[in-house]
C-alpha cells in the first residue's frame, strides 16, 4: 500500500535529494515549504545552496506536468505541491500563522480526506514531531542519512592474538590474517572480521602484557611505519595516539582521508596540528604547501556575514581553540611558556604571516579544488552529510583531509550523533583503502587531573 509523505523544509535544507528518496510512495510538499525555500534560496553557505538545489529538483518535475495535480517520478511514486487545507482546525494553542502549524494543517487535512491512507510527516524538528503526536499525525525523522548502531560502534581498532614465536616475523614483514585469532569470553577461538586499514593490537598468546601494534592492509597485518616518529618533537602517550600518529604521518598518496573521533581532551586537534607543522615547517621536501584549518560552527551559515571585519577577523573567535593548541606546540616548556606572552604571540603570528597555517570558514571552501594541502576540519560533527561529501570531493592532487570531532557534542540544529557529517563520512568511507579511521577512548584523555576525575564522575 502506498504511503503519503509530507516533507518539512528542514529535510530539504539538509538533503535536497530527499524528494526522490521515498520509493514508490506519494511525496507532498506543502506550499509553505515552497515559500520557505524561496526565502532561503539567496542565502550564502549551505542553506542557500541546498535550497536552490531543492528548487531545481521541483522545477524538473514542474516541466514534466502539473505539480498541483501530481507528477510521476522515476521510482514509481508521485510528487505534488499542496496548497489546500488552510481551514483545517488545530488546537487553540497552535496559532495559524506559524509555518510549522501550516504544515500540520496539510497533514491533518490529507488524513481527514483519506482516512485509510497512511500520512506521515517527515521532519528534522523534534518539536514539530511532538506537535504531530498532539494532533494525531505520525511523524518521523529523515532516516536516509542516519548511521546504524553497528556503524556508530566502529572504533577503527581491534585486539587479536598472535603466536608468540611469530612476533619477530610480524615486526619484519607483517603477518597473514589467518595466522592470528580472536577468542570469546571462555577463551575459545572464534571467527573475526576486520576491515581495510583497521588498526590492530596484537597480543602474544603467552603473555597478555606483550603486545605489538599493526594495521590491516590487503589481507595482512603490517607493523606501524611511524611508531618511533616524533613529529615536531611530540611522542604518543597512549595506544590511540600511536594509531592516530600513523594515520596522520602517512602520506596523502596512501591515506588521503583520516577520520579521528573522540571526546575533548584526547589530543585530536593538537596532534593533527603537530603533524601538520612537521610536514610543512620541518619537512624540507615540502610534502604539503600549507596547513588549512576549517572549524564548522552553527553560526557560519547564519551570522558570520554580519560580524565586523574581514574573513580572518570574523572567524577568529571561532578559531580560538586552534590558537590555544598552537601555544602549547610552539612552546613546549610548560613552566616558561607564558612568561613572555608577547614572544609567544609573535611566534604564532609568524606562522600565519608566512602562510604555513591558514584558517577559513567552511562555507568559503565550496566550489574550490584544494591541491597539495594538509586540510584539518575541526569539530566536524557540526557538518551536515552534504557538507562532508562536499569537503571530501574537494580534495585535489596530493591533499590530505583530516576530519576531527566528537559525535556526542553536536551544536548544530537538526543534527544528532547518527545524522551528522562526521558519522556519515565514517560510515560510508569505512573499509576504503584511502580512508584511515580511529576512535580515541575516554581513557586516552590527556587533560588535567581534574578533567580526568570529572570524566569518571560526571
Amino acid at each position: 500500500m502506498q504511503k503519503t509523505y509530507v516533507i518539512d523544509t528542514n529535510v530539504l535544507i539538509q538533503a535536497p535529494t530527499a524528494i526522490e528518496c521515498f520509493e514508490d510512495n506519494h511525496v507532498v510538499i506543502p506550499l509553505v515549504v515552497v515559500e520557505e525555500l524561496d526565502s532561503l534560496k539567496k542565502n550564502d553557505g549551505e542553506k542557500g545552496a541546498n535550497a536552490r538545489k531543492a528548487v531545481r529538483i521541483l522545477e524538473k518535475y514542474r516541466n514534466l506536468g502539473d505539480l498541483l495535480e501530481g507528477v510521476p517520478m522515476d521510482n514509481g511514486g508521485t510528487i505534488r505541491i499542496e496548497k489546500n487545507y488552510k481551514d483545517v482546525s488545530l488546537p487553540e494553542d497552535l496559532p495559524d500563522d506559524k509555518s510549522d502549524n501550516r504544515i500540520l494543517k496539510v497533514c491533518k487535512g490529507l488524513k481527514e480526506s483519506n482516512p485509510n491512507e497512511d500520512v506521515i510527516l517527515v521532519t528534522k524538528d523534534l518539536i514539530l514531531r511532538l506537535k504531530g503526536q498532539i494532533v494525531g499525525i505520525v511523524a518521523e525523522d529523515f532516516f536516509r542519512e542516519q548511521i546504524s548502531e553497528d556503524d556508530a560502534n566502529y572504533a577503527g581498532r581491534c585486539e587479536l592474538f598472535i603466536p608468540d614465536d611469530m612476533i619477530n616475523e610480524f615486526m619484519k614483514e607483517g603477518i597473514e590474517l589467518d595466522k592470528v585469532y580472536s577468542t570469546d569470553d571462555n577463551g575459545e577461538r572464534r571467527e573475526f572480521e576486520v576491515v581495510e586499514n583497521e588498526f590492530v593490537i596484537l597480543r602474544s598468546d603467552l603473555s597478555l602484557k606483550k603486545t605489538v601494534l599493526g594495521r590491516v592492509s590487503r589481507g595482512r597485518i603490517v607493523p606501524l611505519e611511524f611508531q618511533n616518529a616524533k613529529p615536531y618533537g611530540v611522542s604518543p602517550r597512549n595506544v590511540g595516539q600511536y594509531f592516530m600518529q600513523e594515520a596522520l604521518m602517512t602520506g596523502a598518496d596512501k591515506a588521503p582521508l583520516v577520520i579521528v573521533q573522540g571526546m575533548a581532551g584526547t589530543a585530536k586537534t593538537f596532534y593533527s596540528l603537530v603533524v601538520g607543522l612537521e610536514k610543512t615547517f620541518n619537512n624540507p621536501t615540502r610534502e604539503y604547501r600549507r596547513v588549512l584549518i576549517c572549524r564548522p560552527n552553527a553560526q557560519f551559515d547564519d551570522d558570520i556575514g554580519f560580524l565586523p571585519g574581514d574573513e580572518q577577523e570574523k572567524i577568529a573567535p571561532l578559531m580560538r581553540p586552534i590558537i590555544d593548541n598552537l601555544e602549547q606546540i610552539l612552546d613546549s616548556d610548560e613552566e616558561e611558556r607564558y612568561n613572555d606572552e608577547e614572544e609567544l604571540s609573535g611566534k604564532i603570528t609568524e606562522i600565519f604571516d608566512r602562510g604555513i597555517i591558514q584558517m577559513e570558514a567552511l562555507n568559503f571552501i565550496r566550489g574550490r579544488s584544494i591541491v597539495k594541502t594538509y586540510l584539518i576540519i575541526d569539530e566536524a560533527q557540526n557538518m551536515t552529510p552534504n557538507q562532508a561529501k562536499g569537503i571530501i570531493t574537494r580534495a585535489g592532487k596530493d591533499t590530505k583531509i583530516i576530519l576531527l570531532g566528537d559525535p556526542n557534542q553536536i551544536d548544530k540544529p537538526f543534527l544528532d550523533e547518527k545524522t551528522n557529517g562526521l558519522s556519515y563520512a565514517a560510515k560510508h568511507m569505512k573499509g576504503s583503502p584511502l580512508c584511515w579511521q580511529i576512535v580515541l577512548s575516554g581513557e586516552e584523555c590527556e587533560r588535567s587531573n581534574l578533567a580526568m576525575d570529572a570524566i569518571s564522575r560526571l
